[in-house]
């Protein structure tokens, strides 16, 4: 979404060589990024593992943790109140690079609903990630707006609410300090 495109931008503005894997929007690719479009969380997942190895690996994108387990083939008609739907995990693709033998340098993104320190440093620690950047959904997902709070071994860092390309740059700068 916006966050991950803000991102996208402000790293290749920093210089990076940039590839950005993108489920669907209308969003215009930022200048300078080289975009792959994917169609689901499997697709997102195989396409990040082929762009493997690299120095950072930004996981911004919102994947749903789930998804239907068979799709169905045709528009299932209705024919009861109630319909139940199987769900699976989808594939956690940023502890998957993570845990890789020589991993990039991960940071990662957190949307939490409630008690956003907690929730998030404990991904950022279960997921041994050097950083995370974390927010609460209903303040950030659709706006054009964020506040987030970074997260890294030294503590807590929080940024006041501003644009998302602003945030973006705040984050890339936060990373450049890490990896020197």
């Amino acid at each position: 979404g916006k966050m991950g495109y803000a991102v996208a931008q402000a790293a290749a503005e920093a210089g990076a060589e940039v590839c950005l894997v993108s489920g669907p929007t209308c969003l215009p690719t930022p200048v300078g990024v080289r975009r792959i479009d994917v169609m689901g969380a499997t697709d997102m997942q195989k396409a990040v593992m082929a762009e493997l190895p690299a120095d950072v690996f930004i996981s911004v994108a919102a994947v749903a943790d789930y998804r239907v387990a068979s799709r169905a083939k045709q528009k299932i008609k209705k024919s009861t109140d109630s319909l139940t739907l199987q769900l699976v995990a989808n594939p956690d693709i940023l502890a998957e690079v993570a845990a890789l033998p020589d991993p990039p340098f991960c940071v990662g993104f957190a949307a939490e609903t409630e008690r956003l320190a907690e929730y998030a440093e404990a991904k950022r620690t279960r997921k041994k990630l050097p950083l995370l950047a974390g927010n609460l959904a209903q303040d950030t997902l659709g706006q054009d707006t964020a506040e987030l709070v970074l997260f890294d071994d030294r503590g807590q860092h929080p940024l006041p609410r501003a644009n998302k390309l602003t945030q973006a740059r705040h984050l890339i700068r936060h990373l450049a300090t890490l990896l020197n």
